[in-house]
């Protein structure tokens, strides 16, 4: 062997007592080895330890060891059982996110504290990065045979079997995830053990329970993942099942396409195993394989997808929502089509665990643990299983030295706590046991849940299977067909041929066959029926069962789909979950009862009962009744809904018929959302003619009209059940003959029909009820239909059917049932009307589609152009509340910044007396008077630059911001300032912002919005108020403005402040008011008796006496 490892290889190895290195020693790019004597004589190399590395001069080579290990404690002197973990850790992303130096790290240092453990051996590890390429992988590991007492590896399949021989030739203990060859317990791989379940058994007890034995696989393009899929098609095989094909899926953009149309050309399969990482913890290859699924249909159309990586680790369910599943739509749908079967967890979940042990400062990174591959708890459960394993055999030993051979006969039989769930060992060399968990999800959420389980001492495979857990597995399509029973069974072959016993079996079938045509025959024959008859019907598909129960239907409620079902109402089949007895059609409904529903499934189609009055008093049915039926049910037109059954079962008494979705002809005419035009609607009435037997009408799901409830009174009469009187609304279709002649209605006549015909016709045409265009009770109506004159006939207008139509009907509806037509004429003038023309609803519904489209171009016009103008109205009546720019930065979501004016002219004002005038006016009067101020105040601040900001209490105050505007504030004041109230006026920096997201407002900050308000509230009337800094502002505009001195003014919280009067400027000719003088001692915010009218003087008297009082 090489003196000489390559670093990218090794990594060093690390004892939970040994001091660490430093960080330089640890990057050196050499390591030292030496040789030392095993048990029996051999040398073999040693990985030395971190301290034991040095380059000084060979005197410290042999001084430096026995230095430090003077250090150490006793315990410290005893034999280290390390464990090579090999795997892929460098070359593949996906697993160097598990951490395994970490989790390895996590697990030794639990071992070693183990009271269990530690009583012989201190538990070393060492993790060799195993190349990606397969034979480079296996030329490196034969160079390991000193590196470890026994292997945690490797994770390639490929040579898995081959190391398992070389390890056996060392005679060190492997145990192995990757080795899918499910007979290696025996005596050919001496040292080989499972540390986890057989991953091919885990899959075939899963297919087993849902006999899915045609199975395809889809492997990543690497080495690895391809040598997992044959193997994992192998062993596959080995167990009975037929796996079809193995696909390697280039990465290129059409190789998941063709990997797919390989499975999908090949015969029977619908399963898909797909070996590569998963796409939830970061796999590329399963996205584009998925995504590339749901646009080929092939999700929709059934096909199942089982992840194969995360059956080695325990994926995440609880609590978890997976962000990749959130925000990619396409994704979340095309997970639809995944069964994911994992290790089942604990009460923490995977990232629990994680998140527990970074707070316990047992892990110290910050890396998050969503970030983590739960494959990091399954390095954790392998290195703690592997360590109990080979304590179990050093006590079974009596202490001697743990040797492969002797680590794979341990008893086993243990449990212990892993990372996250609990774990046991098998006996008889069966390896690492867990419970695995099915799961799915609803293609609409971004969670998955349980459905199935599969108990940890069932993987084996030897006896028992998947169990139900009470939640349905959601489909996206239909479920897979399900395969022979003999592909699960290693006594019964599947085979395309025929034996002896099978052609015996079939012979004695032919002959049972033979037997019962006879019986049939002779039964037949006694009711008087012919062979032809009989067997006809059979032939088209009748069923050939006559009364049914609930044994043979099951009613639903077809408003409930299965993906708004609450889960503990669905149907819970333990035999045969994805294929509930009422699905239809991919689709699953809520179980209902005949009580409350007229529609059921029977025989996997949607039929409809037709309940028969008085239904209780049915006991049986008659021999003649079925006589009757029988001939009813073979008869067979496209137009006709056909009979299928007679039911009679909880004192419900009906007939089985096929079930139209339209409903009946009322529903669908009675729908003001569905248009009819002509063309529509001759094609409904032609459909009518053909079959020239009326009932009632319904329309099935193609728009085909057919007459259902045909021959029902025969089948009433037969069981002598008396029907209630018929009201007069049930009369408008009846013939006037019929109406005088009561006893002409059980047998009808062909003249009646054409009448009843005409009157549907009617229905049809004018879209509602018969004769609703008289506007007479239907007692009268029929009175004057059975007795004319005068003649009592529907109207039907010009404008609703050709004129044609419209004389065919005056003529059917003839006193004389003579001078009526008959069916064939009425069919030969329809076709004059559409002059020869295939009256097609498809072609009605295209030509209505292409008529619609050509006016959706000037639809969608004029109704761009109407938002348009009510944009522009949003606009003008947002930028009326909010300044222009404010407003366009709210309308595009972006965040108002506050911002800083250096110079800002306010205005404060405050009307004299206001409080006085609300109380002596009336709340109109006030309302109008305000109304008037603030209309005036907006057409003076619109021509300028001004923002009127808030206006405060009773409407007494407002504030005006002019940004970076000096001109015209005297202006502004002079026209505000007209009336008696307090003005003031300052130039100063302001802050501005909006407040809050519901009714944001646009408020003003600062220093000078306090000012400003304290001089309006020291003001006088007719006068405005200004400060020094805003006299320094106006002179040096040069404009003329006329100051005068008012004096040293206290204001409140600023202390004395000098102040001024804006009293004019030059070429300014308005007159302004003359301010009162005040008196010692009045208020400057109150008004003078005089200013108040006589008629309200004694009011406002009145109003000061009581509050003096």
């Amino acid at each position: 062997m090489d003196d000489h490892i390559n670093s990218s290889f090794l990594h060093q190895s690390h004892h939970p007592r040994w001091p660490r290195s430093s960080a330089g020693k640890r990057r050196r790019k050499q390591t030292s080895k030496q040789k030392v004597k095993k048990p029996d004589g051999s040398l073999c190399p040693v990985s030395s330890t971190p301290v034991l590395r040095s380059r000084s001069w060979w005197g410290n080579c042999f001084l430096l060891p026995l230095v430090m290990l003077s250090y150490l404690p006793f315990e410290a002197w005893g034999t280290t059982f390390k464990i090579a973990i090999v795997g892929p850790w460098a070359c593949d992303t996906i697993y160097s996110k598990a951490l395994p130096d970490l989790a390895a790290r996590l697990a030794m240092s639990r071992i070693n504290k183990d009271p269990d453990l530690n009583k012989g051996y201190w538990y070393d590890y060492t993790l060799i990065n195993e190349d990606c390429s397969s034979s480079k992988a296996l030329a490196r590991f034969a160079e390991l045979e000193g590196y470890g007492s026994a292997f945690l590896g490797p994770a390639n399949p490929g040579y898995c079997t081959v190391a398992a021989l070389l390890a056996k030739n060392w005679n060190k203990g492997i145990l192995s995830w990757a080795c899918l060859k499910a007979d290696m317990d025996e005596g050919m791989y001496s040292t080989f053990l499972r540390p986890l379940p057989l991953s091919s058994r885990v899959l075939f007890s899963v297919l087993r329970f849902f006999r899915w034995a045609h199975v395809g696989i889809i492997t990543a393009e690497n080495d690895m993942w391809e040598a997992t899929g044959h193997e994992l098609a192998a062993s596959l095989r080995a167990l009975g099942l037929p796996v079809g094909v193995v696909v390697t899926m280039e990465m290129n953009k059409e190789g998941p396409r063709r990997a797919l149309k390989t499975i999908r050309e090949t015969d029977q399969v619908r399963v898909v195993i797909m070996c590569m990482h998963s796409v939830l913890i970061g796999g590329e290859e399963q996205y584009q394989l998925l995504t590339t699924a749901l646009d080929m249909r092939m999700i929709d159309r059934g096909y199942i997808f089982i992840p194969y990586d995360t059956l080695l680790y325990s994926l995440p369910y609880k609590n978890v929502n997976y962000p990749i599943l959130t925000n990619d739509t396409k994704l979340r749908r095309a997970y639809d089509g995944v069964l994911t079967i994992t290790m089942d967890q604990g009460e923490q979940n995977f990232y629990e665990a994680f998140s527990a042990a970074q707070e316990s400062y047992d892990i110290r990174t910050s890396t998050p643990p969503e970030e983590v591959s739960p494959f990091f708890g399954t390095i954790y459960n392998m290195l703690y299983y592997t360590a109990k394993t080979a304590e179990q055999s050093r006590v079974a030993s009596g202490g001697r030295w743990v040797s492969g051979d002797t680590l794979v006969k341990n008893d086993g039989g243990f449990e212990f706590n892993g990372f996250n769930q609990r774990i046991s060992a098998g006996t008889d060399g069966e390896g690492m046991q867990a419970r695995y968990t099915v799961l799915d999800s609803d293609g609409s959420g971004s969670s998955l849940h349980r459905t199935h389980a599969l108990e940890a001492s069932h993987t084996y495979g030897k006896y028992g299977g998947l169990k139900y857990l009470g939640k349905s597995i959601h489909f996206a399509g239909a479920s897979p067909s399900t395969d022979s029973n003999c592909w699960f069974s290693p006594y019964v072959p599947c085979s395309g041929g025929l034996d002896g016993v099978t052609i015996f079996l079939l012979l004695l079938l032919f002959c049972v066959f033979i037997s019962g045509a006879g019986v049939l025959f002779l039964h037949l024959r006694k009711h008087g029926m012919g062979i032809l008859g009989a067997f006809d019907g059979g032939g088209n598909g009748s069923p050939t069962k006559i009364i049914l129960t609930l044994d043979d239907l099951v009613f639903i409620n077809t408003t409930l789909s299965r993906r708004k079902l609450n889960e503990e109402s669905m149907v819970k089949s333990q035999l045969d979950v994805k294929t509930p007895c009422h699905s239809v059609s991919g689709r699953s409904y809520i179980a209902s009862t005949p009580e409350t529903s007229n529609v059921a499934v029977f025989e996997g189609d949607l039929v409809w009962l037709k309940k028969c009055p008085c239904g209780d008093s049915v006991s049986e049915i008659s021999d003649s009744t079925q006589a009757i039926f029988i001939k009813l049910r073979d008869m067979h037109h496209e137009n006709l809904n056909l009979f299928l059954g007679l039911f009679l079962d909880t004192g419900i008494f009906g007939i089985v018929t096929e079930h139209c979705t339209r409903g009946s002809l009322e529903d669908l005419l009675n729908n003001e959302e569905m248009r009819l035009d002509w063309m529509f609607k001759s094609s409904l009435l032609l459909d009518l003619i053909k079959v020239r037997n009326l009932g009632n009408c319904v329309v099935d799901g193609r728009f085909v009209l057919k007459v259902t409830d045909y021959g029902f009174s025969e089948i009433i009469n037969c069981q002598n059940i008396i029907l209630e009187d018929t009201t007069p609304e049930d009369q408008f279709w009846t013939a006037p003959e019929i109406l005088r002649d009561p006893k002409l209605k059980k047998m009808g006549t062909y003249a009646a029909d054409v009448y009843s015909f005409f009157i549907i016709m009617q229905e049809v045409i004018s879209r509602c009820a018969p004769f609703c265009m008289l506007d007479m009770p239907p007692e009268e109506i029929i009175d004057k239909v059975r007795c004319p004159p005068p003649l009592c006939r529907p109207t039907v207008s010009v404008d609703e059917a050709p004129l044609e139509v419209i004389q065919i009907m005056k003529q059917a509806w003839s006193e004389e049932p003579d001078k009526r037509p008959t069916f064939e004429e009425i069919f030969r003038q329809f076709k004059n009307v559409n002059k020869g023309k295939k009256t097609n609803i498809i072609d009605s519904m295209l030509r209505m589609l292409e008529q619609y489209s050509s006016n959706l171009e000037d639809l969608i016009r004029e109704r761009t152009e109407e938002l348009e103008v009510e944009r522009q109205k949003t606009d003008a009546l947002l930028a009326q509340m909010l300044p222009k720019s404010v407003a366009l930065a709210l309308k595009t979501g972006k965040p108002v910044k506050p911002e800083h004016f250096s110079d800002v002219t306010l205005y404060f004002s405050d009307i004299v007396g206001f409080t006085t005038i609300s109380a002596l006016s009336e709340p109109i009067e006030v309302v109008d008077l305000l109304n008037d101020l603030y209309i005036l105040f907006d057409g003076i601040i619109a021509i300028h630059d001004v923002y009127k900001v808030c206006i405060s209490f009773f409407f007494s105050y407002i504030t005006v911001l002019v940004k970076l505007n000096f001109q015209y504030p005297l202006l502004h004041c002079s026209k505000i300032s007209t009336f008696r109230n307090h003005s003031n006026m300052l130039i100063s920096p302001v802050v501005a912002g909006v407040v809050g997201l519901k009714m944001p407002r646009y408020c003003l900050f600062g220093d000078t919005v306090n000012t400003a308000s304290r001089m309006e509230s020291t003001g006088l009337p007719y006068r405005i108020h200004v400060n020094q800094s805003t006299v320094d502002v106006l002179n040096s505009l040069k404009l003329g403005y006329k100051i005068d001195g008012r004096g040293r003014t206290e204001l409140k919280g600023k202390g004395v402040e000098e102040t001024y009067w804006l009293v004019g400027r030059d070429g300014f000719n308005k007159p302004l008011p003359v301010p009162p003088d005040l008196t010692p001692g009045a208020s400057n915010h109150s008004i003078n008796l005089d200013e108040i009218p006589m008629d309200r003087r004694q009011k406002f008297l009145d109003r000061q006496k009581k509050m003096g009082n």
